[in-house]
């Protein structure tokens, strides 16, 4: 794992390129403390961090093909690379490493562009072809690994992250007004845009080629989904013995590194399912990581004690009180750099650097589970919409809701009316390729109204709920309620918002590498062939793996209720023990001076958590909306970070100036 960071067209001297590829990795050395490496030509700087997992002796990048006319660097994890390498080798191709990395690049060669289709991995590449004078970029299928990229001047800059461009003379980042209304909506931006103005992400499953006559994105893969009369293996134990064949598969790929592989072990079931596949395939002591709560509404130890005894592993847990989720919440978004609607990230980075602590550098976890197999309670709720639509009426059919929030007082304590008046949003609107996610879009987009008038005024017209609506309503059309759910979820949420937020950044913060073999683009593909009673049975979900799992895990884990991953806001934001830098970001200067939300409004709602009376759902996504953005704002664009000292620099290991000048340092 790694960080990579470049640029093309670049008008800087040698000496001048050296040195902004420098600083701009030493931004992101996080992501790869134990190597780094640049490579520089007259239109390219390519550089690279290294998180040193295959290969630890020679797999220092940059790195060439055989005759030096192609360089790469990489971040992330080729599994089937051991097997890719033979393919090569049968094919005259010669190595001077073992590295995954190396595969690539003479895969590259091989193959052009279609070699993505070969790979199965978590990536972000960059290569420069010297002969065509040509840079290619690309991402893996379901977007685990980050790759961003700007314009500066006629210079086209990429990084694994958008910090590093800070470094890179002459840009200044702005927040855009447009893209800060998805975030206030969707939890993330609708499209490649991010948070900041000019400033993309390469989409999932794409790759991009520049050169001086052009620039193009190309798409090798998309998130494959199936018609009704489609679907593939009805029955549930054909189905359960085929997703045990390749899901093995998956995870002793994930078991491949020349450091020790260790596993998150929540207390829930996709969890206990890839520890108990581990330790399966192998049965040496496990080193699993957990993480518990001070405030019980919020804490699952007792159930990760469960798992712990149950599969007898050498486990470690930390617990996460409201301070300690305060104390890192800055740090947490200077990391997602993106604003933030749950505190939930947080206890990820702080048990990210519990693993770190203890010398451990890979983690398997369960991301992607609840996305394929039904898991969300979105997902749930939309069946009972459904059936509730079909008798708008009925007294009895929405009161099925209820048992899907016992965490919210406001829903599990409910009459039938305010169920109504809560769920019932468009209720009738059943053919709505979203209609899933209308509901909870809506009310999240609540939170634009904290905005300041001069935003307002730039998104008055911008309706990005039925911008969506449009862009799908003729692609998602004859598919079932869950297929269209799960496209929506997985598209829109996972990559932009879960796995970047919860998942790469806050492990990458750490220098802790995740491996998730529920996103294996071979599970993903079967699990999308399946019909959805095998996913989410009744209101059972998740139903396959249960079945497959039963007498494989312990029960009281197999069969408890869906609790969803939180954590503390309003005890987290608002107590004696409130670091200073949050009260300072809610200060009258500085939201009057940022421009970005309205001070009476958020003073409205700064009181009303003080006092704690009737704080909602979206009162506490809308406190950590204006503190986390007040903090984006501060940290990037007033560039309130300190300027990097000489001694701060990362130490290059490998430093190439035009292949005709290699210097060792």
């Amino acid at each position: 794992m790694c960080g990579i960071s470049g640029f093309y067209n670049c008008n800087l001297s040698p000496d001048n390129k050296a040195d902004t590829l420098r600083r701009m990795l030493t931004r992101i050395k996080h992501r790869g403390p134990d190597e780094s490496g640049i490579y520089v030509s007259n239109n390219i700087g390519l550089g690279s961090v290294r998180l040193s997992i295959i290969d630890l002796a020679t797999g220092t990048m940059p790195l060439p093909n055989a005759n030096n006319s192609l360089w790469i660097v990489f971040n992330g994890e080729i599994f089937n690379h051991i097997e890719l390498r033979e393919e090569l080798l049968a094919k005259n191709h010669t190595f001077k490493t073992q590295s995954d990395t190396e595969v690539i690049v003479h895969l590259y060669e091989e193959y052009g562009p279609e070699f993505l289709n070969k790979l199965n991995g978590q990536f972000a590449i960059a290569i420069w072809d010297k002969t065509k004078q040509e840079l290619f970029l690309a991402r893996d299928r379901v977007g685990i690994r980050p790759l961003f990229y700007t314009t500066i001047g006629n210079t086209f800059v990429f990084a694994s992250e958008i910090k590093s461009f800070l470094e890179f003379p002459e840009f200044h980042p702005k927040i855009s007004e447009k893209t800060l209304s998805e975030y206030f909506t969707f939890w993330t931006s609708l499209s490649a845009d991010t948070i900041f103005e000019g400033v993309s992400e390469l989409p999932p499953g794409s790759y991009m080629t520049i050169n001086a006559r052009s620039k193009s994105i190309k798409t090798y893969w998309t998130l494959p989904i199936t018609k009704p009369n489609a679907y593939e293996f009805n029955t549930v134990k054909e189905a359960a013995e085929t997703f045990e064949t390749i899901f093995t598969d998956a995870v002793k790929l994930r078991l491949r590194a020349d450091v020790p592989v260790a596993a998150y072990l929540s207390g829930g079931l996709d969890s206990s399912i890839t520890t108990a596949f581990i330790k399966k395939i192998s049965p040496n002591n496990l080193r699993t990581f957990s993480i518990g709560f001070t405030e019980k509404d919020f804490d699952e130890s007792s159930y990760q004690n469960i798992a712990r005894d149950y599969f007898e592993t050498q486990h470690s847990s930390v617990t996460c009180s409201p301070k300690d989720i305060s104390d890192s919440f800055k740090a947490v978004v200077w990391h997602a750099e993106a604003p933030l609607l749950r505190t939930a990230p947080t206890p990820m980075n702080l048990l990210a650097k519990s693993v770190r602590a203890q010398n451990i550098k890979v983690v398997i976890t369960g991301e992607g589970a609840d996305e394929l197999f039904g898991g969300y309670n979105i997902f749930k709720e939309t069946k009972i919409k459904h059936f509730w639509a079909k008798d708008p009426q009925s007294k009895y059919r929405p009161l099925l809701l209820k048992k899907l929030y016992p965490y919210i007082p406001q829903i599990s304590k409910a009459n039938n009316n305010i169920l109504k008046l809560f769920f019932g949003y468009k209720l009738s609107e059943t053919s709505s390729p979203i209609y899933s996610h209308l509901l909870r879009w809506n009310n999240t987009s609540r939170i634009n109204n904290y905005l300041s008038k001069p935003y307002q005024e730039v998104i008055s017209n911008y309706h990005p709920i039925s911008k969506i609506e449009d862009q799908l309503k003729d692609q998602l059309n004859d598919y079932d309620y869950l297929t269209k759910a799960q496209w929506i979820e997985i598209n829109f949420f996972m990559s932009k918002y879960l796995l970047s937020s919860q998942g790469d950044r806050m492990g990458m913060a750490n220098s802790i590498e995740g491996r998730y073999p529920f996103l294996d683009h071979r599970v993903i593909e079967f699990c999308m062939t399946l019909n959805p009673d095998l996913k989410l049975k009744g209101l059972n979900e998740k139903y396959l793996l249960k079945y497959m799992m039963k007498d494989r895990i312990p029960e009281s884990i197999l069969n408890r209720s869906k609790q969803a991953y939180r954590a503390p806001i309003r005890s987290t934001f608002f107590s004696e023990e409130m670091p200073p830098y949050l009260s300072s970001m809610l200060s009258e200067e500085n939201i009057t001076g940022y421009g970005i939300f309205n001070l009476d409004f958020v003073n409205q709602l700064i009181n009303k958590m003080k006092l704690n009376k009737q704080v909602s759902e979206i009162d506490n996504m809308a406190i950590t909306a204006v503190l986390s953005t007040q903090i984006l704002y501060d940290l990037f664009i007033n560039k309130s970070i300190p300027k990097l000292q000489e001694h701060e620099l990362v130490v290059l290991n490998k430093t190439i100036i035009d292949s005709s000048t290699i210097t060792i340092n």
